[in-house]
């Protein structure tokens, strides 16, 4: 992309030509990737745009409310309260691949029950460049690409921001005047916490692998990683007080990159470390321990599953 304004005219009236005069539906995630396209659709075609979010239970801290601030100048913004059909439907999986696919068919059968009630005909999605290289490229599936189910009922599928990597999607969310909040927040996986849950995903896990994550973006806003989370891996032994305890190893991972193909571990000191230790131990009972992920991508991948 050599000029973001240029690809904001571009992409707007893409949109509107692919478009036509049908309704559409865009799904939103609270990221950079989805509020760009979410943006650039309202701005091709207005009032025929319905942007809904999907309360997954498998979403960041205070998500929802987040949401329903950034976005209320879309009249038509739709909240889906989901979190016990995905956390239900997740029940007793534990391969990553098909945890994916499971999320991503929750989340097509959402949209299309929502896009019934709306006459919507075209889905609008935030797939950017790495998600269809990783997709294709048989590293992961991301529920917007390689994670839908075979059939959809949605006559057209418009992603705009396809061709870009991140941080072309950041210039066009500053070429747009989104919030910073919006155009400079970290990286989140389309299938949210249910990757940084290793095996099966339970409302324990995820409320744990949340509160962490939120501890962890806290304590490293200032050292500006391209992404930090916390994870949660397995159980441990620990002690409490004066009990012995079999509480949850929480992996806290920071790292550094420009396109999310790469990454390297970011080197925090000794004190940071321990300040994010201290806090998620301490906040949270049903931790044993924490650890610091090092390893780069690759051979890892950033997230954990």
């Amino acid at each position: 992309m050599d000029d973001p304004t240029t690809f904001i005219e571009d992409a707007i009236e893409e949109i509107s030509e692919q478009v036509g005069d049908r309704r559409v539906l865009i799904a939103l995630s609270g990221g950079v990737d989805s509020s760009v396209t979410a943006e650039l659709t309202h701005r091709a075609i207005g009032d025929r745009l319905t942007p809904v979010y999907v309360d997954t239970g498998l979403m960041r801290k205070d998500e929802t409310a987040q949401i329903s601030d950034t976005f209320d100048h879309m009249d038509d913004l739709r909240i889906v309260e989901a979190q016990d059909a995905f956390v239900d439907a997740l029940a007793g999986v534990t391969d990553p691949e098909e945890k994916r696919m499971v999320i991503g068919e929750q989340f097509i059968r959402t949209f299309e029950e929502v896009a019934r009630e709306v006459d919507a005909e075209v889905l609008a999605q935030g797939t950017i460049y790495p998600d269809r290289i990783e997709s294709e490229g048989n590293i992961k599936s991301h529920h917007n690409v390689g994670g839908l189910p075979d059939v959809v009922d949605f006559e057209d599928i418009v992603e705009p921001v396809r061709e870009l990597y991140k941080d072309e999607v950041r210039q066009v969310a500053r070429s747009l005047g989104l919030e910073e909040l919006i155009s400079e927040r970290m990286p989140f996986p389309g299938p949210g916490l249910a990757v940084r849950v290793v095996g099966e995903v339970t409302r324990e896990k995820l409320h744990v692998a949340r509160e962490a994550t939120h501890i962890v973006e806290e304590e490293l806003e200032e050292h500006e990683p391209w992404q930090a989370f916390a994870a949660v891996l397995a159980k441990g032994t620990g002690v409490k007080g004066d009990n012995r305890v079999h509480g949850w190893i929480v992996s806290v991972r920071s790292v550094e990159s420009r396109d999310g193909m790469t990454a390297r571990a970011q080197e925090l000191d000794w004190g940071t470390l321990q300040r994010i230790q201290s806090r998620i131990t301490g906040q949270l009972d049903d931790v044993a321990r924490v650890v610091y992920d090092v390893t780069h991508k690759p051979p890892a991948t950033i997230e954990y599953e």
